[in-house]
């Protein structure tokens, strides 16, 4: 039988059981306090009052206010140095904050809470000759998970701790289920995914991370914004599932009686705008693949594209690299940044190698054996009879280099029968001008000097279609894109971009389950 997810201990602390929280709500609405709050204007942020700190001073009887030392360091005795100033008392501005209770101590009468909101944490001191008795009673029926709002004076303790010294006290929300048990609470990564509203709560540093993946993304819009790239919007909807190699989810739409596709690429419609006129054109979304799940993979992930007409794929390799360092400069600017127990270091210009080069570091066959090639492919397990020797060239990369590129690395010049969407370098037909930016051996970018040749294009896609499976996402030719590239499309720069990949990178953590807020989880009985 499935086992509740958080089940109530017997030795559980008082009011962590649902039965004490509700006798409490009921005492609550008989002191005449609504239990779930109502409107709370003018609260500050908790990490803006603890920058206040240092309005904090202490005012002499005679008026005269002296700067406090650092009530912080090591072995300093404030009681001590008080009798030194003479008599006074310790004045701070007054404040509103407002947060969920992480900790309580009460001690007669005085209560010590610990108060958090999204910004951090900080002490409240509740004092019964403070807050009178009415205050008092209702500080008496708070639980851990409570929200309420606080109304004092910014002080510190004399064991230094900054601190509210609340003078009025406001319930906004009573927390009716227990918090997760501080020894044994979300310890399990699934129940914590499951559960993320606890696990943001409760779990450090998770909160941080999801602000963190915030600004990289705001980062990045920031930099193609300022380069004079618009964000546009395309269809989830596909009537044709196009602009990778993978497979779709299939829905069916009742009205016109027809099977759609939730997108598994934004590329086709965005290449559309460019022959509309779009020069520099960018979206920023959720794509799905009815595929495997694993630390590097969810069915919905979001992707960013982008495509700059006149540029190329050495153009956005420069993007590429701006990008991320203006995510890292959003997060403080460190670029060697941990990751497990590796270091990566993103110190500017990012290395650049060819496709070729690498293969022939690693693989330990020529890149231009195609019979050690294929000797090699079948050592790793993968059967070469009627594959084209470029698919198998790549199988080898994929198993044997991909792992080793801690990066970051820009690998160039990719075999041009692998890459159907790609032009071709000048002068050597088989080298598509694409790249993919590897980092800890995930692949992060991947991008193209885009093709614009109509005929080209389309011989490319019933090349590429000859022999797959219908359910396949290149099963089906989309002749519109074909016909729009008729109308001619300017050469481009096109660039995709794995977001959650970069902020696992960028946040140190080792699941993309890590850094999406709502991944895709089995269902529970």
């Amino acid at each position: 039988m499935t086992q509740p997810l958080l089940p109530d201990r017997p030795d559980a602390e008082p009011g962590m059981h649902e039965s004490s929280r509700r006798h409490k709500l009921e005492q609550i609405a008989a002191l005449g306090v609504d239990p779930w709050g109502g409107r709370f204007d003018g609260r500050q942020w908790i990490g803006d009052l603890r920058a206040r700190a240092g309005e904090v001073c202490y005012r002499l009887e005679t008026g005269a206010e002296v700067p406090l030392p650092d009530m912080q360091a090591e072995g300093f005795d404030f009681r001590a140095w008080k009798s030194q100033q003479g008599a006074g008392e310790m004045v701070g501005p007054k404040v509103r904050a407002a947060g969920r209770i992480m900790l309580q101590r009460p001690t007669g009468k005085l209560v010590f809470l610990n108060l958090r909101d999204w910004t951090g944490d900080i002490q409240i001191f509740v004092g019964k000759k403070q807050v009178g008795e009415a205050g008092f009673a209702l500080a008496g029926l708070f639980d851990l998970g409570d929200i309420i709002g606080v109304d004092g004076q910014l002080a510190f303790t004399n064991t230094g701790e900054l601190t509210i010294f609340a003078e009025q006290l406001h319930f906004l929300c009573k927390s009716l289920a227990p918090p997760p048990e501080k020894h044994h609470g979300l310890t399990d990564p699934e129940l914590r995914q499951r559960m993320r509203y606890l696990d943001l709560v409760y779990t450090d540093g998770v909160l941080e991370r999801f602000l963190q993946r915030t600004k990289i993304v705001h980062a990045i819009r920031a930099t193609l914004d300022a380069q004079q790239f618009v964000e546009v919007e395309g269809p989830t909807l596909h009537a044709i599932a196009g602009g990778a190699a993978a497979r779709p989810f299939v829905t069916h739409h009742n009205a016109l009686d027809i099977d759609l596709y939730l997108r598994i690429a934004l590329e086709l419609h965005l290449k559309r705008l460019m022959v509309g006129g779009m020069e520099r054109v960018y979206e920023l979304g959720r794509v799905y693949r009815n595929e495997g799940i694993s630390p590097r993979h969810n069915p919905e992930f979001t992707m960013l594209e982008v495509y700059q007409a006149f540029g190329n794929y050495e153009t956005m390799m420069d993007l590429t690299e701006q990008m991320i360092l203006a995510a890292i400069d959003a997060l403080g600017g460190e670029y060697r940044r941990p990751w497990g127990k590796a270091t990566v270091d993103f110190t500017p210009p990012f290395a650049r190698r060819t496709y070729d080069e690498l293969l022939a570091e690693h693989a330990g066959v020529a890149p231009d054996d195609p019979a050690g090639l294929a000797r090699v492919a079948e050592e790793l397990g993968m059967p070469t009879a009627g594959k084209h020797p470029d698919v198998v060239k790549n199988f080898v990369f994929e198993e044997r280099v991909e792992a080793r590129l801690t990066g970051p690395v820009f690998v160039t010049d990719y075999p041009a029968s692998i890459c159907p969407l790609t032009k071709r370098r000048p002068g050597h037909p088989q080298i598509a001008e694409r790249f993919e930016l590897f980092i800890q051996g995930m692949e992060v970018a991947n991008a193209y000097t885009e093709l614009n040749d109509p005929d080209l294009q389309e011989q490319l896609f019933r090349t590429q279609l000859e022999g797959l499976p219908e359910e396949d996402s290149m099963a089906r030719m989309d002749t519109d894109f074909v016909r729009a590239l008729r109308h001619g499309m300017p050469p481009a720069g096109g660039l995709g971009v794995g977001i959650d990949r970069l902020v696992m990178l960028l946040t140190n953590a080792q699941s993309i389950r890590e850094v999406i807020l709502f991944p895709l989880l089995r269902p529970t009985e």
